[in-house]
């Protein structure tokens, strides 16, 4: 590209007409200041409007600006709104039945079956049956809190075993199977406490859920994962975890809501 006065020659041999503003311009000589305008022009030669070849050219570069800080802003203001996946952790007997019943509700993103509350580390199932480990089955919920409440994952807690049994459901007895809700923050604690006064009227004998802060959590074997689902006709899931399937569907209006 080369300069010749007021005018850029490009490689191709078109010629840019520029049109200075009036700062570039001599008073007294009414001429042109080669020096200003080569300034000016090389300034705005990117996005400014200039004559090629006798037809208007326009680069939108402040409305493009504009317009990308406007779309910046929103996407922040999004991301901002949108709360981060939260955890919970509940244990009501058997990780079987519990997993089976809360993995499909809407808003709930993963369940995973394992031990906590303890003093043991990495137990095995074998040893949380014995009951010498002082863990519970519990299980882990990962949940969207924009589509799903914690208050409500507490609701649905209650519907899913009988917290008035200690340490016990059904045929199921000992530690390890004790109704309990494991707190992960000082909110969740405080919710917790206002949901079992909530839920009280609901049940004849009194609630006998614990409250403890959640330690460490451990995941149970594999094949306890999604054991429903890959062992339905299993003599545990037909007899046990199926009719607890069908009272939970029916206090959610007959099906799962997802």
């Amino acid at each position: 590209m080369e300069w010749v006065g007021n005018r850029i020659i490009d490689k191709g041999g078109d010629v840019l007409n520029l049109k200075a503003p009036n700062s570039c311009v001599n008073p007294d000589s009414k001429q042109d200041d080669p020096h200003l305008f080569e300034a000016w022009s090389r300034s705005v030669l990117d996005f400014s409007c200039y004559q090629r070849n006798g037809s208007i050219m326009k680069l939108w570069f402040w409305p493009c600006c504009v317009l990308a800080g406007i779309l910046t802003w929103m996407t922040m203001q999004g991301e901002e709104s949108h709360q981060a996946n939260k955890k919970a952790t509940f244990g009501g007997g058997c990780f079987w039945c519990t997993e089976a019943m809360l993995e499909d509700v809407e808003g709930v993103l993963d369940v995973i079956s394992g031990y906590a509350g303890g003093h043991v580390k990495n137990p095995t199932y074998r040893a949380v049956c014995e009951g010498t480990t002082g863990h519970a089955e519990v299980v882990q919920v990962t949940y969207d809190p924009d589509k799903i409440t914690y208050k409500r994952l507490l609701e649905l807690f209650w519907q899913s075993h009988d917290p008035t049994t200690l340490n016990r459901q059904g045929a199921d007895v000992g530690t390890q199977y004790r109704s309990t809700i494991m707190w992960h923050d000082e909110d969740q604690f405080k919710e917790a406490q206002t949901s079992i006064k909530e839920a009280a009227p609901l049940f004849k004998d009194p609630i006998v859920t614990k409250l403890e802060k959640l330690d460490v959590f451990y995941p149970a074997e594999d094949y306890h994962q999604d054991y429903f689902k890959h062992n339905p006709n299993a003599g545990y899931c037909v007899y046990v975890i199926q009719p607890k399937m069908k009272k939970f569907k029916e206090y959610l209006g007959g099906k799962l809501p997802k």
